[in-house]
């Protein structure tokens, strides 16, 4: 008889320890530590009242009896009769209230890993390549040592010098490059010449096609620049752009090669675009810009110029220019310098000018030591009879437009006219 009760005793009481911990798992926020004072019905004490409140601030349900209000939590401890049992339980429930925690977190973690993998996933499908600018960007190699000794490149280091300092200033004041990313659109116009070690990009009317053919003789495709015809230069694919190579080339060239880029007078530089595409026989330009521009800019245009696009007025090319709604798009003639080499992501080691050409370009060549021989060429192979656009004739095409005009096609450069330093071209601009 005593074994009969002991064993009923028992099961009772692993029953109600089973019961207890199944509560706890099945709603594990309703725990709380005051649910292991031992209360029982019919206590109405202060104490039970602040627990129960305490429940309901937590979104406990409550249950009356007799006058008192408790929580239904309070209803699992009536079960328990003996002390001792009562701690082994409540010591399983808490084991149990951990390891539920335990697996919650754990399962949260791989969540979170999972859906980072995901967004990873979905980020490297929908983005550009890009290319991070490391720590060798901030740490840029400077012009070779023994040309500082040099007295004759004494004055041309400073003035190097000068204008990077000047380009830098103008990127820290003007531009936000937090990110720090360059992605292969930033670099589409920069040529290689991989047995000198140069990147070279191109602004077009500065000098590129004569700095294309240097290029050229220096990478051993031509003994003399005068022997490469102008469509070898632009239409024969001999030159490698660096967007042409993978992650790994293009920061490893950005990181040792020697940057370079030759600006030019903004609006000098416009004027010679517009006389070369528009002042000539074109079958591109004169169709794809010249007929849109005459269409939405010529008042009575006729139907001969509508058809060929020839003719353009420089006053029409501004009109086009100037308007946000154009009706075709830019072009990389008259596109910002700022734009076309991104001198802010890529810092260039070398900045050379159009107009100081000859004494910039041969300095250049004695850097990185380029043949004694090899000198930067002067010949103009387009339309050779026709005299080079200077200050004086781009003068002349600005002041058919009006002073408001003239302010807004300022403004249109205006940072290729800081981060170059170059000064304002007419007194009334402001």
């Amino acid at each position: 008889m005593m074994k009969l009760t002991c064993m009923f005793s028992f099961i009772l009481l692993f029953g109600a320890a089973g019961l207890l911990i199944f509560i706890h798992l099945q709603d594990p926020e309703e725990v709380v530590p005051q649910q292991a004072s031992g209360m029982r019905y019919g206590q109405g004490s202060q104490e039970a009242k602040r627990e129960g409140a305490s429940s309901n601030d937590q979104g406990g349900k409550t249950q009356a009896n007799g006058g008192a209000t408790f929580p239904v939590g309070n209803q699992r401890a009536s079960l328990l009769q003996d002390e001792s049992v009562k701690h082994r339980s409540s010591g399983q429930a808490r084991k149990a209230l951990a390891g539920i925690r335990d697996r919650q977190r754990k399962s949260s973690a791989a969540n979170s890993a999972r859906a980072y993998q995901r967004r990873r996933k979905f980020v490297l499908k929908s983005s550009p390549l890009r290319i991070a600018v490391n720590g060798s960007f901030l740490s840029l190699p400077v012009l070779k040592a023994e040309a500082k000794d040099e007295l004759r490149w004494r004055n041309l280091y400073e003035v190097q010098r000068e204008r990077k300092r000047i380009m830098r200033e103008t990127c820290s004041k003007y531009k936000s490059n937090n990110k720090r990313v360059i992605t292969p659109y930033h670099v589409s116009r920069i040529f290689v010449e991989d047995k000198y070690r140069i990147l070279y990009c191109e602004v077009p009317k500065a000098g590129c096609s004569n700095w294309k053919r240097v290029l050229m003789v220096l990478n051993g495709l031509a003994s003399s620049t005068r022997v490469i015809q102008h469509n070898t230069v632009h239409y024969g694919n001999y030159l490698k752009k660096l967007d042409g190579f993978d992650h790994k080339g293009i920061n490893y060239r950005l990181s040792t090669y020697t940057k370079m880029l030759f600006v030019r007078e903004p609006f000098e530089k416009l004027v010679s675009a517009f006389r070369d595409k528009f002042e000539h026989p074109n079958n591109y330009y004169h169709p794809v810009f010249g007929r849109p521009i005459i269409s939405k800019y010529r008042p009575n245009a006729t139907k001969e110029a509508l058809r060929t696009g020839s003719g353009v007025e420089f006053k029409e090319f501004i009109q086009y220019l100037l308007d946000v709604h154009r009706p075709v798009g830019m072009d990389i003639h008259w596109d910002h310098i700022n734009r076309l080499c991104s001198p802010c992501l890529v810092d260039y080691d070398f900045i050379g000018k159009f107009e100081t050409m000859e004494e910039d370009a041969n300095f250049f060549l004695h850097l990185i030591n380029a043949p004694q021989n090899l000198t930067f060429p002067r010949f103009k192979d387009r339309h050779s009879n026709e005299e080079r656009t200077t200050t004086q004739i781009t003068q002349q095409y600005f002041t058919q437009l009006s002073p408001s005009q003239r302010q807004r096609s300022y403004d249109f450069y205006y940072m290729d006219y800081l981060m170059f330093n170059y000064s304002k071209p007419f007194e009334d601009l402001y």
